[in-house]
């Protein structure tokens, strides 16, 4: 048995940090999806959730080739489910540089600066105000 070594990168998306290792698969095993040790279906119970991160594998035609190991940190399900998805079209273009572009298109290798505003002081949240009274 040969020692393969993984394939790995980084997304972030609001306030997640995902990491993600990408291991080929020998002939005749299918690539499993593990998110912090946990199965991929039972830790994104949502099909719109799984398509996100699987978009890249998708975009690319690489579904089942790679054993997918996935720690995500911080932010929302949503967040987190970006933040995968960033991190493994990252690793499949360090596989494979010929990936950049069909990834690029799907709009993939680019990261989703947004940010929650923070809260200002003297108001009750990032843009509402106080009622104003003139007396």
């Amino acid at each position: 048995m040969s020692t393969v070594t993984p394939y790995n990168a980084t997304g972030r998306r609001k306030n997640a940090i995902a990491h993600a290792w990408l291991t080929p698969v020998e002939e005749g095993q299918s690539g499993k999806i593990t998110i912090n040790r946990r199965g991929f279906e039972e830790y994104l119970p949502s099909d719109a959730l799984q398509n996100t991160v699987l978009q890249a594998f998708y975009a690319t035609n690489t579904m089942k080739r790679y054993d997918v190991r996935i720690v995500a940190k911080g932010g929302g399900i949503h967040g987190q489910a970006g933040a995968m998805s960033l991190a493994i079209a990252r690793s499949l273009v360090i596989v494979d540089e010929e990936y950049r572009i069909k990834l690029r298109e799907q709009g993939l290798m680019t990261r989703d600066s947004r940010m929650k505003e923070r809260k200002k002081p003297g108001q009750p949240g990032a843009r509402k105000r106080f009622q104003f009274s003139k007396r």
